[in-house]
């Protein structure tokens, strides 16, 4: 099962072409609930101090205009990225006022769907169109949902890697058709061996119970105030988070970009019934939904990866795709971690991007329909019952202990490590991959158990004890002093994405109705 990664780290150690394998690029996304001092989901709209949600590249809004999203540009070291990011906590936090960051992906007390306020992004037809979606979001599947937050790891593998792994692998394709393929065989490995990032790293194991509000659940009470599952890793990647009945008939294939593309595009072009019956305007002519399809566009397709390329102004992600391939792939299946100010730390993220090369370097066979259920199967098994002991997943129709399965994959990772390390005296990928090893020989090490212990030795709800994380994080960054530099940089960046989104509505030639009609025709 694994004889293709060692295989194909021997040759590039025989060629002493091992080191093409360090220093690619890795960029985070990290979404957070801005909420006032009571722990309640900022009503404020997003601080003009921070910029234009739709054009700062920096920080913007996810769903809800309370639900920020901070993106840092891709670095070759991991400590670069987890600065960035910290600077952009230090920076944002300076103009919160009396607002904190929450600090779980969990939301905080839900009064109901419209305590969410939907994101804002201008009056151009690109600001609109941002709205509308969203809008169509919450018709089709409420707003609590897209109040969860993630932590997004974008990797890509570094440039001088591909020629040399092409000619390793004899492959005669086109270098960018290489490289598309072989992203593809690391999304499907992504999904075969995805539930070991939500042992390791997930941390949503409890919510409180206005989340669920009115709702049928199979939760356990932990308190008056708050529901969990006793063995739950990740209730953000269980059947109460990003799971939509309307996307389980899709289909969308990893196999090759080509189906992927193709599959994930006629789901924007193909009506759902029910969808139909909501209508696209209301009586008044508003917009309800962009339109009436399976999906409004690409992104409402919920993944835990994603293959992915930048678009360009204006245009789809499938037709980027389609036009200059796969550029990196997005993990997007982190929880964040509230022992953390910003919610990760640098250990993880050696590890993870160690895990991403492991998927790109171990053997990837397609993935049949049958296939992709069962490692669905897992994903879920994990993200409710992960701690459980000696749960027993799925793999090639046979039953394995997570337990088993994981330190086997992290023990096929350990050369792997050792190259990534390079020169490092302090070994950090070595270190790292010992750390997670710890956590699968030992339950309570993982941060899901951590924050159920934690509850339950402060004798905390779930609401009290994220609130009083958020409450540390607040005075540790307020702590923290930016250098000109970094203050400079982000100060510039929200002045620029004003002007920039001045400039887009200022140069809006068509209607909406226009300009969602030339979008849409893009295939």
């Amino acid at each position: 099962m694994y004889l293709r990664i060692q295989d194909r780290l021997k040759k590039l150690i025989n060629k002493q072409q091992s080191d093409s394998l360090c220093g690619g690029l890795k960029g985070i996304e990290k979404e957070s609930l801005r909420v006032n001092p009571q722990g309640k989901i900022a009503q404020t709209p997003h601080p003009k101090e921070l910029g234009s949600a739709l054009t700062n590249p920096y920080i913007t809004t996810d769903y809800s205009e309370a639900l920020l999203e901070f993106i840092t540009p891709p670095f070759k070291q991991a400590a670069e990225a987890l600065n960035f990011m910290e600077t952009i906590h230090s920076f944002t936090y300076q103009h919160l006022g009396n607002e904190m960051l929450w600090g779980t992906s969990m939301p905080c007390i839900v009064n109901g769907d419209m305590s969410i306020p939907i994101a804002n992004y201008g009056h151009s037809n690109s600001g609109q169109m941002k709205h509308i979606y969203r809008i169509g979001l919450w018709h089709r599947y409420g707003r609590s949902m897209q109040a969860i937050a993630g932590i997004h790891f974008n990797y890509s593998l570094p440039e001088k890697f591909w020629p040399i792994y092409q000619s390793i692998e004899q492959d005669t394709q086109s270098k960018q058709d290489f490289i598309s393929q072989s992203y593809m065989d690391m999304t499907r490995n992504l999904h075969r061996y995805g539930w070991l990032i939500l042992y390791l790293f997930g941390a949503s194991p409890a919510i409180c119970k206005s989340f669920v509000k009115g709702q049928e659940h199979c939760f356990d009470e932990f308190d008056a105030g708050t529901l969990y599952k006793p063995y739950c890793t990740s209730l953000r990647m269980s059947d109460i988070g990003y799971k939509n009945d309307s996307q389980s008939d899709i289909n969308i294939s990893y196999n090759n970009l080509n189906d992927y593309v193709s599959r994930l595009l006629a789901a924007t072009q193909i009506p759902f019934p029910e969808y139909e019956a909501l209508g696209v305007k209301d009586e008044n002519g508003e917009y309800k939904q962009l339109n009436a399809n399976i999906l409004q566009i690409e992104n409402e397709y919920y993944s835990n990866v994603r293959p992915k390329q930048i678009t360009k102004p204006g245009e789809r992600p499938s037709e980027a795709l389609k036009k200059r391939g796969v550029r990196y792939v997005e993990l997007r299946s982190v929880d964040l971690n509230p022992f953390d100010p910003v919610g990760m730390s640098e250990q993880q993220l050696h590890f993870l991007e160690a895990f991403m090369i492991f998927c790109l370097l171990a053997d990837s066979p397609p993935l049949s329909v049958d296939d992709k259920a069962s490692v669905d199967k897992n994903l879920t098994l994990v993200a409710t019952e992960g701690r459980k002991p000696n749960l027993q997943l799925s793999r090639q129709n046979e039953s394995i202990s997570l337990k088993n399965w994981g330190l086997e994959i992290c023990n096929e990772m350990t050369e792997l490590c050792n190259i990534l390390d390079a020169d490092d005296p302090t070994k950090p990928y070595t270190s790292s991959l010992a750390h997670q090893i710890d956590k699968l020989n030992n339950v309570e090490l993982t941060p899901s158990a951590r924050v159920l212990n934690s509850m339950i030795e402060q004798q905390l709800p779930f609401f009290k004890f994220a609130l009083h994380q958020a409450n540390k994080h607040h005075e540790y960054f307020n702590k923290q002093t930016l250098t000109n530099e970094q203050r400079s940089c982000l100060e510039q960046a929200s002045l620029d994405s004003i002007k920039e989104q001045h400039n887009i509505e200022n140069n809006d030639t068509l209607t909406l109705e226009q300009f969602l009609a030339e979008y849409f025709s893009q295939d």
